[in-house]
Order: C-alpha cells, then sequence, then structure tokens
C-alpha cells in the first residue's frame, strides 16, 4: 500500500529507484487532478479531436512538451538555479503567456468561419450573426470549422511547465537535489512528465469522448468538438491573460484560498487556480460543448446547423 504522507513529504537519503518512483507516481496525481497548466488545455485539445484516438494523442503530444519542460525545471533545481521560483512569483506571467497562445490558436480556429464569439467583432470580424439560421450539408462540414494543429499543443505543454505548485516543490526541491548528477535530475523531471503523460491520455481520451454519449453522428461530433475547442482557446485563452494580469498586479490574489482539509496538491485549497480551471473547463468549455449541441439538436437531418 503506498504511503501518501511518504509520497508528498519524502525524507532525504533515497535511492535513485526509489526516487523516480516517487516522481512517476507524484505525476500521476498531477494528471488526475484538476491543474490549471493542464485540464483546460488538454479539455481544448482533445475535445477538437472528436475521436478516442484523438484524444489520446492531444494528451500525448501536450504532455510531451510538459515533459520536456519538467526535465529542465529539474536539473535547474539541482543547480539551485530554480530558486528564482522562492525570489519571485511567475505564475502570473505564465498565465498571460499560455493564455496568450491559447488566444492565437483560437483566433486562428474562428477567423473566417461562421463560429459566433462575442468578442469577434473586436477583430475585424463580420456583422454579428442575425437570428437567422442556416444548415451547411453534411459533407461540408469540414469547411465549418479548421483543423486543430496539435503541433501547437507541444508548445503549450513546454509553456504550461513552468508554472510552479506543490508538486513542482516537491519534484524540484526535494528529489532532484538528492540526484548523484545532473543527468539523474533530468530524469526525475521526466519521470513525473511521463506520470502525468499517462493520465493526460486517459483524460484527453475522455473528454475526446464526451460527445458520444449523445449518440450523434461522427460528423456531428466533428463538428460540435472543434467548435467548442475554438471558442475555448479563444475565450479562455483571454480567461488566463486576464488572470494572469491580475496576479501580476496583485500577487496577494494568489494568496487568497479556501483550505480544503486535503493534504495532496490541487486538491488542497480553492484559490485563483481553481477558479482558472473552473471558468475555462467548466464555463467556457462544457458551455460551448452545450452551445454546439444545441446547434446540432435544431435539425432532425444530416445537416451542420452554421449560424449566420
Amino acid at each position: 500500500m503506498i504511503d501518501l504522507g511518504f509520497i508528498l513529504n519524502p525524507p532525504k537519503g533515497l535511492s535513485v529507484f526509489i526516487i523516480l518512483s516517487i516522481a512517476a507516481i507524484l505525476g500521476l496525481m498531477h494528471g488526475a487532478t484538476p491543474d490549471e497548466h493542464t485540464w483546460p488545455i488538454t479539455f481544448s485539445y482533445s475535445i477538437g479531436s472528436y475521436s478516442t484516438r484523438g484524444g489520446m494523442r492531444a494528451g500525448f503530444i501536450f504532455s510531451l512538451g510538459f515533459t520536456i519542460q519538467r526535465s529542465i525545471l529539474t536539473v535547474l533545481g539541482f543547480v539551485g538555479l530554480a530558486t528564482i521560483y522562492v525570489k519571485y512569483n511567475l505564475d502570473g506571467y505564465v498565465y498571460v503567456l499560455v493564455g496568450f497562445v491559447m488566444f492565437i490558436v483560437g483566433y486562428y480556429l474562428v477567423k473566417g468561419t461562421d463560429l459566433h464569439v462575442p468578442l469577434d467583432k473586436l477583430f475585424g470580424g463580420s456583422t454579428h450573426h442575425s437570428t437567422k439560421a442556416e444548415r451547411t450539408p453534411i459533407q461540408e462540414v469540414e469547411s465549418a470549422t479548421k483543423e486543430i494543429p496539435s503541433g501547437m499543443a507541444l508548445v503549450h505543454g513546454f509553456i504550461a511547465g513552468w508554472g510552479f505548485g506543490g508538486f513542482s516543490t516537491i519534484i524540484t526541491f526535494i528529489l532532484a537535489p538528492q540526484m548523484p548528477n545532473i543527468y539523474f535530475a533530468a530524469l526525475v523531471g521526466a519521470f513525473f512528465g511521463l506520470g502525468t503523460m499517462l493520465m493526460q491520455i486517459i483524460i484527453g481520451a475522455i473528454f475526446a469522448n464526451l460527445m458520444r454519449v449523445k449518440k450523434l453522428t461522427t460528423e456531428q461530433i466533428k463538428y460540435v468538438g472543434r467548435s467548442t475547442a475554438a471558442r475555448t482557446l479563444y475565450l479562455g485563452g483571454l480567461a488566463f491573460a486576464v488572470i494572469g494580469g491580475a496576479v501580476i498586479a496583485f500577487p496577494l490574489l494568489e494568496k487568497i484560498a479556501l483550505n480544503t482539509g486535503n493534504s495532496v496538491p490541487n486538491l488542497n485549497s480553492i484559490g485563483i487556480a481553481t477558479v482558472l480551471v473552473i471558468i475555462v473547463v467548466g464555463v467556457i468549455g462544457f458551455g460551448s460543448l452545450m452551445r454546439g449541441y444545441r446547434e446540432i439538436s435544431k435539425t432532425n437531418d444530416d445537416s451542420i446547423p452554421v449560424v449566420k
């Protein structure tokens, strides 16, 4: 039986095998808990892939970038350079950067399509939609929304990895310094990333199959998935940037949290990070998902609704 206290508070003098095992377990826990650096991005790319394989691939690509970054982070922890996280609060800047990349990808997906987003007029979009709804034949669904550039998930993973939290503290300041050299220190981040990757692949597959419970056709699922991803990245990116800017301006915002009594990071308190997950995944993500489903359900045939 795994001793949770031992995993979350590992002592000094551990063997390389034990350290890497703990790092992998922490990665699994990190990937399974609602983390603002993983779930919103995994949701966006996975839901847009509209298939189990696509969702798993999105989770893998995102986590690959994340794993590379974590390997670098634990090396910094080994040589003592990660103390920058102790001196400076970089979370707000990471939020802004993640939000910027999300917004750029979302804007790419939304631009030139008939997807409705509240802010499209601010960016040179066409006149706002009227109440008249038209239908696009199912064969033309590919033109309704663009393909999601999966390579951006790799970039996203690398950028998001620079965010710092409870799990990062353990692998960077407790486990990595115990390793014999920087190469083994890099393995701490790699094993943590691989644990996260496994859980993100599973969660990505779940997100990608959310609409299958509604018994829609493959093309309808494709439309709903891609339109949800576009809106989530577009509006979620703005949410990340706004909250990141607020954290930069008012660092005390990150200290405001409700303790849950749980010792597991990401579950131990409800604060600004939790709010981000709720806003991006819960409100924007699932709200966009249900909007797409309502658009599909307005027709009884195999056409795809496009609001003009």
